[in-house]
């Protein structure tokens, strides 16, 4: 997922997530959770407006149609060529903050899912959904957590920047957005995952740390972080690789 003027994600990595996104632990548990997420706290109506911006390869696209209509944006032709191929219907090209290909005040819900770390402005392009949503509507959020967890991952992903709950907070308010849940997530996978990227720091691996585990270590770390799905929203999470966020557009 990458937008014009950015900086673009390596190739390489980009074909990776390609390949995976039907198979990895990270992708098939994040969906499981994220399913959760819109169902028990964002809420949307039956037969929602419903947009994806920078949906990548498209692999949420059918998990966001189970709640309603669903439109889609992805900026990297080969991603939204895929993206349309998979779901059947047209993935549009924007670039954050430009949205204007979309309407105002027609969303009832946005997911923006691991994007805005990728985006120079981040307050604009919260300010740019902020428009999109319905009065009332709501954003589903994921950023990567934890500012020191910077590594070689980030670099490959072309990351901007890893947000604290805080500085996260900061943003969405800035942007006129109001917080339903903000909640750390992947905690339960987090003491293996930030041992790997110190480690990987101490070595100077300069890789992003994404290939597929073999078959069942795949299938063990998929159901670990997989039982997040009934967490997430409803425990205190104090701690975790990304961030995960629901926060709505004020009514009048």
């Amino acid at each position: 997922m990458r937008f014009e003027g950015e900086g673009r994600m390596e190739r390489v990595v980009f074909d990776r997530m390609a390949e995976l996104d039907q198979i990895h632990w990270w992708f098939l548990a994040r969906r499981r959770i994220l399913k959760a997420v819109i169902g028990r706290v964002a809420r949307p109506p039956e037969g929602a407006r419903i947009l994806e911006v920078g949906c990548g390869t498209g692999h949420n696209l059918p998990m966001l149609s189970r709640f309603g209509r669903v439109d889609a944006c992805e900026l990297d032709d080969c991603a939204r060529a895929l993206a349309t191929t998979r779901f059947g219907r047209r993935i549009e090209a924007a670039k954050l903050p430009d949205l204007s290909i979309f309407e105002q005040d027609t969303y009832d819900l946005v997911a923006l899912l691991d994007v805005l770390e990728h985006v120079r402005d981040d307050v604009a392009s919260l300010r740019a959904i902020h428009r999109r949503l319905k009065p009332g509507g709501a954003l589903l959020l994921t950023v990567p957590a934890n500012r020191w967890m910077w590594s070689a991952h980030d670099v490959a992903h072309h990351h901007h920047r890893r947000y604290s709950k805080r500085q996260l907070t900061r943003v969405i308010d800035s942007a006129g957005l109001e917080v339903q849940v903000l909640s750390y997530f992947n905690a339960l996978l987090f003491p293996l995952i930030a041992a790997a990227r110190i480690a990987g720091k101490v070595v100077g691996r300069e890789s992003a740390d994404d290939r597929l585990p073999v078959a069942p270590v795949n299938a063990v770390l998929n159901g670990i972080f997989g039982l997040e799905a009934g967490l997430v929203g409803r425990i205190p999470m104090p701690f975790g690789v990304s961030l995960v966020a629901v926060v709505r557009r004020p009514k009048p």
